[in-house]
């Protein structure tokens, strides 16, 4: 039996992942700390994880060492997730970017190193956007770090931070830069349930430039399997090292739109251009073949069959993602001063 502390654990992926170790660890004692800031949801737990007594719910912001420390005392393994993750809304605020990301980290970090004796591995969860555009193709994880908004410098900061408390202080330590997820209970801020959102209310797809902008895109479940690889895994292999998570595979996000209303029988006419977004990352496409062989971890979700698990998810649960119709979108002002919609 392990109790597993994951920050964040109401958001997208944190909750995918909650509900991935409830259902294939029945032992394991399960600890979510999540300051329900917009895009957490506690909704996106179930009812029956919620009255479970292995499951433990605490209401605060990861900055609060007082619970944080509280939490990483009972703990044997932590997942961080906690942060800001929406590029334009970086734009718009971002100085909580780095009062999360950064000073969120800096909490958690130090609350790992006062309980360095009972904490078997600490698990970040960075992202690619550290990377900035692709120089290399696939990115492995030696490329460059080179944010290119306010968002990527946060997570890149915090990433760096980990780091350095790991060279420092020999913690077990593990990063994860995760390539763009999607999947079931997806805030509409992002663009593929924002995109399925649409087309389902015949309303437009709004594309940033002319939708060339390319990532590699993994189903969030294949994210949670590699986190199950992680805690698992011989922390010999793991301590101290970077994964990226991804599938060596880059989609444009004009073919998404395509794919979207083609799945859903609605016309082109939807589609919608804008200007493109500032600190855009033209092409992210990952190298995952460190994860393929330390964890023997690979993705199984093919794209196409993924998207279509995410569209019958939005199809099924629109009560929830209609009560966020109104966040589909931010103003940000542009370095010209010109306000902006994206």
């Amino acid at each position: 039996m392990k109790t597993i502390l994951i920050t964040g654990g109401a958001g997208f992926i944190g909750s995918n992942f909650v509900k991935y170790i409830y259902k294939n660890y029945p032992d394991y004692r399960i600890l979510v700390l999540d300051a329900l800031t917009y895009a957490g949801n506690p909704d996106n737990l179930s009812e029956e994880i919620k009255k479970n007594n292995r499951f433990e719910f605490w209401y605060g912001d990861v900055q609060n060492s007082e619970i944080v420390n509280a939490l990483v005392q009972q703990s044997d393994v932590v997942v961080h997730f906690a942060a800001e993750t929406h590029v334009a809304r970086s734009i718009y605020n971002n100085k909580q970017f780095y009062m999360t990301d950064v000073l969120g980290t800096h909490t958690i970090t130090n609350a790992v190193l006062k309980n360095q004796k009972t904490i078997e591995r600490f698990i970040h969860i960075s992202t690619s956007e550290v990377y900035g555009t692709a120089e290399q193709w696939p990115m492995s994880e030696e490329h460059p770090l080179k944010p290119r908004s306010p968002y990527a410098s946060a997570k890149t900061g915090a990433d760096r931070l980990v780091y350095s408390y790991y060279t420092t202080y020999d913690l077990p330590v593990v990063i994860v830069r995760p390539f763009n997820n999607y999947g079931p209970s997806q805030h509409l801020e992002k663009v593929i349930p924002r995109f399925i959102a649409n087309a389902m209310l015949d309303e437009p797809l709004t594309i940033h430039g002319d939708g060339s902008s390319k990532r590699d895109w993994i189903y969030v479940e294949d994210h949670c399997e590699a986190l199950d690889k992680i805690i698992h895994a011989d922390i010999d292999l793991v301590k101290g090292e970077v994964f990226n998570l991804g599938t060596g595979r880059s989609i444009d996000v004009l073919t998404i739109a395509r794919m979207v209303l083609d799945e859903l029988g609605k016309p082109e006419s939807l589609i919608k251009y804008l200007n493109d977004r500032p600190g855009q990352v033209v092409e992210h496409i990952a190298d995952t073949s460190k994860a393929e062989k330390i964890l023997d971890w690979k993705y199984k979700t093919e794209f196409e069959d993924g998207l279509k698990k995410t569209i019958q998810w939005s199809q099924e649960n629109q009560e929830m993602w209609k009560e966020l119709l109104w966040m589909r979108t931010i103003p940000i002002v542009t370095a010209s001063g010109e306000v902006q919609e994206h």
